[in-house]
C-alpha cells in the first residue's frame, strides 16, 4: 500500500501542472488492488477544501470526484463509510462536507451528541447548537 498526499490527488484530478500531473498520473495509474493507494480522512477533507476553494469547482463536481475516489478499487479510503455518508448528507441537506465528517466520526466514536456554535452544522449535519445563556 502506498499513502497518497492531498497534492498528489489534486494534481491527478486537475491535471494543472504538466510535470507533477504526469508523475501523479503514472503513480496512480500503476496502483493495483493488491497494492492500493491509501487516502487518509484528513486528505479527503483537504481535497474537498482545495477543489472547492482554490479551484472553484462547483459542489456537484467536488462530490462527484469524491464518489469516484470511493469507487476506485485501487484506492483504500480511510473510514470510507463516513465519507460515503458525508457525501450523501451533503447532497440531500446541502451540508458542509467537513461538518458531516466531524459528525460521522463523533457518532462512530459513540458520542451521544455533537455540540457546536455553528447554526448551519446544527441544522444540516445533525449537531446540537450550544445556545448562549442570557445575561
Amino acid at each position: 500500500m502506498i499513502g497518497l498526499d492531498t497534492n498528489v490527488l489534486v494534481r491527478y484530478i486537475m491535471q494543472d501542472d504538466k510535470a507533477q500531473s504526469a508523475l501523479a498520473s503514472t503513480l496512480i495509474e500503476n496502483l493495483t488492488v493488491e497494492s492500493p493507494g491509501w487516502v487518509s480522512l484528513v486528505s479527503v477533507v483537504e481535497l474537498v477544501w482545495v477543489l472547492g476553494g482554490a479551484y472553484d469547482l462547483r459542489r456537484e463536481q467536488v462530490l462527484a470526484a469524491l464518489e469516484t475516489l470511493l469507487r476506485v478499487k485501487e484506492f483504500k479510503v480511510e473510514r470510507a463509510e463516513i465519507v460515503w455518508k458525508a457525501v450523501r448528507t451533503c447532497r440531500s441537506r446541502r451540508a458542509d462536507f467537513a461538518d458531516c465528517v466531524i459528525a460521522g466520526c463523533a457518532a462512530q466514536a459513540g458520542c451521544e451528541r455533537i455540540m457546536t456554535f455553528d447554526r448551519g452544522a446544527a441544522r444540516a449535519a445533525g449537531m446540537d447548537l450550544i445556545a448562549a445563556k442570557p445575561r
